[in-house]
């Protein structure tokens, strides 16, 4: 397994997207691609792609804001700050092109065997889901989705088993949105959990929302899901 990534790049129509790559220990195992939280390919969102990668994954985190020339925030006082920027000024047609791109450049690859799906967090998770209503992931993560809201018109076309987490605490999407939320994404094959006391970000053990409990139950429900729609 690579506890050091590799660096590849994705061919989209506008270059080659940055990514890195970690492959389980197999060697060879079915494709995660794991879309960043707004503050980029964080020291967080690489702890959990080598997680997935421990579970048997083959993970893809790309770096969604490539085409603004960073791939990252720091964390410190103004990480929020500049994370909300940046989001601001993401294309997202083009994000959505570059996450369907990783996809079928993820199914190509050699440490690829059977499927390939998404996992998202936050800015990720809204990422994710309007990737997957372009495409064919063979399932979905979705944590905390913040523009999940205005994306729900194309929740006939995601087709895979998802999975969705909230805080009932979240101070970006009320509780009222999140059950409106769930109403338009249930189906038999999507499970959807909401954490009481939980915040938005409650998983980024970096952040200040962070909330143990929550997120300890959070990845349990996402390993289980993952285990049964997209078994290593």
């Amino acid at each position: 397994m690579n506890t050091s990534p590799a660096a590849v790049t994705v061919p989209t129509n506008a270059g080659d997207m940055p990514a890195q790559l970690w492959t389980p220990p197999a060697g060879r195992g079915p494709g995660i691609v794991l879309i960043q939280e707004i503050f980029g390919v964080s020291p967080y969102i690489e702890r959990r792609a080598a997680d997935l990668a421990a579970l048997g994954y083959a993970v893809l985190v790309p770096q969604f804001y490539w085409r603004l020339g960073r791939d990252r925030v720091d964390n410190g006082p103004d990480m929020l700050a500049e994370g909300l920027d940046l989001m601001q000024r993401f294309d997202w047609a083009s994000g959505v092109g570059d996450g369907a791109d990783a996809l079928s450049w993820l199914r190509g690859r050699p440490e690829v065997r059977h499927q390939v799906g998404l996992v998202g967090f936050c800015f990720g998770g809204g990422l994710a889901f309007a990737v997957a209503a372009q495409s064919d992931p063979a399932v979905l993560v979705s944590y905390y989705g913040s523009a999940l809201p205005t994306l729900l018109d194309l929740a006939d076309a995601v087709r895979c088993p998802s999975l969705h987490h909230f805080g009932k605490a979240d101070s970006y999407i009320d509780l009222p949105t999140v059950e409106r939320i769930r109403e338009a994404v249930a189906g038999p094959d999507v499970e959807f959990y909401v954490y009481p006391d939980a915040d938005h970000a409650f998983d980024n053990d970096d952040f200040p929302a962070y909330h143990p409990e929550a997120s300890v139950i959070a990845w349990g429900l996402t390993t289980k899901f993952l285990r049964k729609y997209l078994p290593v």
